[in-house]
């Protein structure tokens, strides 16, 4: 006997939605927002790290970004709070 539990078929119509607001978005999606909420300039300021101040380019920032998880973390925070500033803005 199968130790499987049924749960039911599967609904197209009700697709996985999951609560994390970063789930399906890649670093490049994230950065490129980020640099367009913010700026290079204001972005070295609020995450001060080489790459965001010196020569700034998304292609060197998700490299450095990749390898070092400390800067990441920092950065998808700050993805986070910009969400909020922006959903904070849309209020009447």
């Amino acid at each position: 006997m199968s130790s499987e539990k049924n749960l039911g078929p599967v609904s197209a119509a009700q697709p996985f939605k999951s609560k994390d607001p970063l789930h399906g978005l890649t670093l490049q999606a994230i950065l490129s927002a980020l640099v367009d909420y913010f700026g290079w300039e204001e972005l070295g300021q609020r995450i001060e790290i080489r790459c965001f101040v010196i020569d700034p380019s998304i292609a060197s920032s998700l490299k450095f970004l990749r390898k070092t998880p400390w800067a990441r973390a920092k950065v998808e925070s700050l993805y986070l709070f910009m969400l909020r500033e922006q959903q904070r803005q849309a209020r009447p």
